[in-house]
């Protein structure tokens, strides 16, 4: 769910949320792209090979942005796909695609109130009347808004994450006009993996739009961190809460961009980031359910009011986006990375065979792209790494007391560079999907680390998720 923001610009009067509206508005952007496609087509007949690659890149990066403004009008699953694609697409689409879909905006427009108490009183019926409802918006998303409220007899603040009214039953239309629009306007290639992503994401987003289940996941987490004081999750009120609506307490605090935070003294700063990157660590050594969402909306930095007996808290919202991961892949990333831990070459070889046992792309790869492999998840997993076994650390990574300073690694841009000279397959360049959801939630855990300029110990971090030697 997105921060709050300036709701200045004026609401939404409409929502279309039928599949006729919806097919018109997507029937109406393709129409014009496939027009401007032959425009330039014809255009570009007399120019040379090297005239025409530029001005084909430059076209195309022009008719991807008009596709995005589109899309960005409908709000619902449509933008949400197209986050999604943007979020995991990289290894199979356009570099111009995948910079355009990044700009979908789902946080600028809120829906009028006279939506939203419509959509309330379907799903809470007369209980409406027990609350006292915000009528401005704290958050607003792709699929829903979210609306402080205060309940009249014992006075405690709640929020209510509404759905927007038809959303869920757009889902399947919306991939499919979505796909459609992709096939007709050519700016997509139609490959496997992207018929495969587009299953992934009909699940996930069927997953999403049934609050039941975020219901049930919240509550999980709540139970797990419950004894934690580090970390808070809000209550669920399920006397209030539908598949279309979720009723929770209202949990304030910060943006991790806050200026609040950049204050912090570093010894507060770094127990954020261990906390942070705790949960991911658990999510792979214990759980085998992760939040596969990095966006920074979904957390708030709760800060301690008397930091000398009280700890700051990373409070955690949404868990829409939550996915469950099997013990085979679990136990590929564990060995990944426990192999990372020591920076041990012959134990990185050794999770790439294992993990080729079962995934098809472990098993079709060469050695020599094995061998670029293991490098680069050496390199990926340095952050985690012993610096008494990783004599590959740069030296300004690490401070006198031995602690990984993040925002001065550049490690993102060192993995993408070898990852670029080392991609000397089509295969290399395509992992498994689900691999690909954990590589996306290191990338959100390498960013927030990096904006929050946290440091952090290996030995702190994996102590209790291995059993090895540590000398």
């Amino acid at each position: 769910m997105a921060n709050p923001q300036n709701y200045d610009n004026q609401p939404l009067e409409q929502l279309k949320t039928s599949a006729l509206d919806r097919r018109l508005s997507i029937a109406k952007a393709s129409l014009n792209i496939g027009r401007r496609w032959a425009t330039n087509s014809a255009f570009g007949l007399f120019k040379s090979k090297e005239e025409k690659a530029v001005q084909k890149q430059a076209f195309m990066r022009e008719q991807v942005q008009y596709l995005v403004d589109e899309l960005g009008k409908l709000k619902g699953s449509v933008v949400k796909i197209g986050q999604m694609l943007a979020l995991y697409g990289e290894h199979f689409l356009p570099p111009e695609i995948t910079e355009a879909l990044q700009t979908l905006n789902s946080q600028t427009t809120a829906f009028s109130w006279s939506i939203i108490e419509s959509a309330l009183q379907t799903e809470l019926g007369d209980t409406i009347h027990e609350f006292d409802i915000d009528h401005t918006p704290i958050g607003t998303a792709s699929l829903s808004q979210v609306h402080r409220a205060v309940h009249k007899a014992t006075g405690e603040q709640v929020v209510f994450k509404v759905q927007y009214p038809n959303i869920a039953d757009a889902v399947d239309s919306d991939l499919d006009l979505f796909r459609q629009l992709l096939k007709v306007t050519n700016v997509v290639p139609q490959t496997r993996q992207l018929d495969d992503w587009f299953e992934e994401i009909r699940d996930l987003l069927h997953h999403e739009v049934n609050y039941l289940l975020e219901a049930d996941t919240t509550e999980l987490f709540f139970q797990r961190f419950v004894g934690d004081s580090r970390y808070v999750v809000p209550r669920i009120l399920k006397a209030y809460s539908t598949d279309r609506l979720l009723c929770m307490t209202y949990e304030d605090g910060v943006s991790i961009l806050d200026e609040q935070v950049f204050a912090l003294p570093q010894e507060r700063r770094n127990a954020i980031g261990q906390a942070s990157i705790e949960i991911m660590l658990r999510e792979i050594f214990e759980w085998g359910d992760m939040q596969t969402d990095p966006n920074f909306g979904n957390y708030l930095i709760r800060l301690a009011q008397q930091p000398d007996t009280q700890l700051d808290q990373l409070v955690l919202l949404d868990f829409g986006a939550i996915r469950q991961f099997d013990d085979n892949l679990l136990l590929i990333a564990r060995n990944l990375l426990l192999a990372g831990v020591f920076h041990d070459r012959s134990k990185m070889r050794q999770a790439i065979e294992q993990a080729g046992k079962h995934f098809e792309f472990f098993a079709n790869l060469s050695d020599s792209v094995k061998n670029d492999m293991v490098e680069l998840c050496l390199l990926a997993s340095e952050p985690f790494s012993l610096p008494s076994h990783n004599p590959t650390i740069p030296p300004n990574v690490l401070d006198v007391h031995g602690n990984y300073i993040w925002a001065e690694s550049d490690l993102h841009n060192r993995v993408i560079k070898l990852a670029s000279k080392s991609a000397t397959s089509k295969a290399f360049s395509v992992p498994p999907k689900e691999l690909m959801f954990i590589s996306r939630k290191f990338i959100g855990a390498y960013t927030f680390m990096t904006v929050l300029d946290a440091r952090t110990k290996a030995h702190d971090l994996m102590a209790t998720f291995t059993s090895e030697d540590w000398t």
